[in-house]
């Protein structure tokens, strides 16, 4: 064969198999959500196709580009070399192409396509989950990928396209949006009182046993005085730690301690007189949520449109 029959072979379009797409973006969208799930069966239903579809799209891609990407054997799945440069590139590549679907549609084009977003579990399994519904029949062509992450540090290098998240963003290289801000309160189950008196100021809820939320607090915690503005620190004992929000509920409902949490999350408790709030001057710093995203020249619309859709509705779900 010649160079110049090789150069016709390697630049010709890749022969549409049975289920696999003939474009290079499919095929180069299905290996990066290969790397990103793990494996080719992971991958299968985040792209709505079956196993052997990927491993053909993969095989595809191979051969188009004449290189090894993955080496596959029974301990697992690693990326060749030139698997990592293609992996690098093609995760460019395809924001690149993104951009350029959203600069041609134009602003008012119709959203579609997939959007994969990371949600702390306490908003994501029911809060959040309103808004995430109107905003998907506002835009039908719109899929999303609606996965529950509490630690958002690392999700947007695993092809997590926006994140929602408590507390301050540290990473520079995002977009942060601040959507809300979360009030918090210290409350307790009845039980623990003993039939005491509610505690009023700080130095009473040292004296008690105490439920740590170890993501925000963990051997002390500050409030802040609601009319005066004065602060103080309240050290903690913990009889048990956590860092998920629905534990802490639970416990302090079992009596374990006192805790502070999230108002909205608790309103019901208190409501039901389940729950006692302690100290009602004394507040723990309010928590911002916000929605972080990469810089980029460009955004997709779904993105775009994601995001005014959160920043309209959340406020109304976790303020009083």
């Amino acid at each position: 064969m010649t160079r110049a029959d090789q150069a016709r072979q390697v630049s010709a379009p890749a022969p549409e198999a049975a289920g696999v797409p003939a474009d290079r973006i499919a095929l180069l969208e299905t290996f990066v959500r290969i790397v990103e799930a793990g494996s080719l069966s992971a991958a299968a239903p985040l792209l709505r196709t079956t196993q052997p579809t990927i491993s053909r799209r993969l095989r595809t891609l191979e051969q188009t580009l004449g290189v090894r990407l993955l080496q596959r054997s029974t301990h697992g799945m690693r990326l060749t070399p030139d698997g990592e440069r293609c992996y690098e590139r093609a995760r460019i590549l395809l924001a690149d192409w993104s951009a350029f679907e959203a600069d041609v549609g134009g602003a008012g084009a119709q959203p579609e396509g997939l959007l994969r977003v990371a949600v702390p579990h306490a908003f994501g399994q029911d809060k959040f989950v309103a808004p995430l519904a109107g905003f998907l029949r506002a835009y039908p062509r719109v899929t999303v990928e609606w996965l529950l992450v509490d630690d958002v540090t690392d999700s947007l290098a695993r092809g997590i396209d926006c994140a929602i998240q408590a507390g301050q963003p540290t990473d520079p290289s995002l977009v942060a949006v601040r959507m809300a801000a979360v009030h918090r309160i210290v409350v307790a189950a009845p039980s623990l009182l003993a039939g005491g008196a509610v505690p009023q100021d700080p130095q009473a809820l040292g004296a008690l046993p105490w439920l740590a939320l170890r993501t925000f607090y963990r051997d002390e915690i500050v409030l802040t005085h609601a009319v005066t503005g004065e602060s103080r620190s309240v050290p903690l004992q913990p009889r048990m730690g956590t860092d998920s929000l629905f534990a802490l509920r639970s416990a302090a409902l079992h009596g374990l301690g006192a805790c502070a949490g999230s108002a909205w999350m608790l309103a019901d408790d208190l409501a039901r007189g389940d729950l006692v709030h302690l100290a009602p001057q004394w507040q723990p710093a309010p928590l911002p949520i916000w929605i972080t995203y990469p810089h980029a020249p460009h955004y997709p619309s779904r993105l775009l449109r994601f995001v005014e859709a959160m920043r309209a509705a959340v406020p109304g779900i976790v303020e009083p």
